[in-house]
């Protein structure tokens, strides 16, 4: 007996592989980085801050007071552990250093206030105050600026400049006679000799540092060798030169015994000043400044130069205006360092927004294992629903079951590590309905009606029977 062979079913379709993707390694590898990333900047930063500043300190000869103010300068910074460091350049002279400073060839230098001032200087502090005393031989008193014109000066002071300030004082022309009547006084030439000599007057410029330390006025005061006279017109040279400061010369300040000046006498002086270029760092200027007010005992000299140490002025109207960060520390205004850099660290935040935004976007594009969408998975569902249609049995029905609750239970963990993103849920979710009553229908079907069973199996049955 034969039989019709049943037509052979179609292929069914293949299953297509999901690979789970995972950002771990990701996520692992980009937070070690970011440590660091982050480590080298909060090193760089303590490098950049603690990083050693050198400021070149131009001098006159090697054994002035200039030079040996800035070895007691540098002393003191090398002693306060300080990042700022000086290179001592020593010149000729100061007018030779001051010219140094002003080709900005130097950060630092001192200068005398009737000295040729370079436009870019700031003050850092008042090392100094120079008086001008004008004396006379004992009894004979100078009662104005105009007797003094008049007499045959002597000029006690380091150098020529002294000679230059007396007749740019007293407006002597540079005439041979104003030049003969005005001269340097000779070295070691006390002043009953220069009395002698025929000098009228004697205009002595001291450091006041020294007037206080040193004890020869007050012996020649006590062999009566001597007049101190008031400048009587001190306020209006002051106004009239800004190089030139009202002083006054203050009760027993030459000699104590006997007491000369017996009252305060007014006179004029001038400042010796410390320095600085006008674009030096505020932060550097305010530090060097607070190094020198706080160690003011170990940068005097031993002739008393620098021993009275004070703050620039501040002023706005001052001859030489107090550089920036000076008059910060001077005026107790020193900025915090949030206030300080609040402008760098607001366009260093914005910065670095930007540059996070593009790095984010670099790791979501090529680094990033980009989470699988929810609706992708549809694909997969569908393809159970195509093959669904080839399954002729239940326990072929009941393996569709089993991948359909997989490809579930992978999307339910996947939203909840990241791996999946809710983007297409809702077709996930009818395809998912869809193809699960699909399933129970054919379920349904297939209990209903039992897939026939093949007729050469009957036929050889039926033989073995008969």
């Amino acid at each position: 007996m034969s039989a019709e062979a049943p037509a052979p079913l179609p292929d069914k379709p293949r299953p297509r592989s999901r690979v789970v993707k995972s950002n771990r390694t990701q996520i692992i590898l980009f937070s070690v980085l970011t440590l660091l990333l982050t480590a080298a900047t909060v090193w760089g930063g303590r490098v950049w801050l603690r990083n050693s500043e050198t400021l070149v300190f131009a001098v006159g000869e090697p054994n002035g007071r200039e030079a040996r103010f800035a070895a007691r300068l540098a002393a003191v910074l090398k002693n306060n552990a300080t990042r700022l460091r000086l290179k001592i350049v020593p010149n000729a002279d100061n007018t030779r250093a001051l010219a140094q400073f002003d080709r900005k060839e130097a950060n630092l230098a001192v200068l005398r206030t009737d000295a040729k001032i370079p436009p870019r200087a700031r003050a850092i502090a008042i090392l100094e105050h120079d008086l001008v005393l004008v004396l006379s031989p004992g009894g004979k008193k100078i009662k104005s600026v105009s007797d003094l014109r008049k007499k045959k000066i002597a000029v006690v002071a380091d150098g020529d400049n002294g000679v230059t300030f007396v007749r740019k004082v007293l407006e002597l022309s540079d005439s041979p006679d104003a030049a003969s009547r005005v001269q340097l006084a000779p070295p070691n030439m006390t002043f009953d000799k220069m009395f002698a000599a025929g000098f009228g007057a004697v205009v002595a410029i001291e450091h006041t540092s020294r007037i206080i330390k040193d004890k020869a006025y007050e012996q020649y005061a006590k062999r009566g060798g001597f007049t101190l006279n008031p400048i009587d017109a001190a306020k209006a040279l002051a106004r009239k030169y800004p190089a030139i400061s009202q002083e006054t010369v203050t009760t027993g300040m030459l000699s104590s015994s006997p007491a000369i000046p017996d009252d305060d006498v007014d006179t004029i002086g001038l400042e010796w000043l410390l320095v600085a270029q006008s674009n030096l760092a505020a932060t550097t200027a305010g530090e060097l400044a607070r190094l020198i007010y706080e160690n003011k005992a170990e940068l005097a000299l031993d002739d008393g130069f620098a021993a009275r140490i004070e703050p620039a002025a501040t002023d706005k109207d001052a001859f030489i205006v107090a550089h920036p960060g000076a008059a910060e520390y001077i005026n107790d205004d020193t900025k915090s360092f949030l206030d300080r850099y609040s402008d760098i660290m607001y366009f260093g935040a914005a910065a670095l927004s930007i540059i996070g935004s593009i790095f984010a976007g670099i790791y979501t594009k090529v680094t990033r294992v980009a989470p699988e969408k929810a609706g992708e998975l549809a694909t997969a569902i569908l393809d159970i629903g195509e093959r669904m249609e080839h399954a002729g049995t239940l326990d072929a029905l009941d393996e569709l079951q089993d991948e359909l609750e997989a490809i579930l239970r992978g999307a339910v963990i996947g939203l909840r590590d990241g791996t999946i993103s809710s983007d297409g849920l809702e077709t996930f979710k009818l395809g998912y309905e869809f193809v699960r009553d699909e399933i129970g229908m054919r379920r349904d079907h297939l209990k209903r009606h039992p897939p026939p069973q093949d007729d050469n199996v009957v036929a050889v049955k039926t033989a073995h029977s008969a």
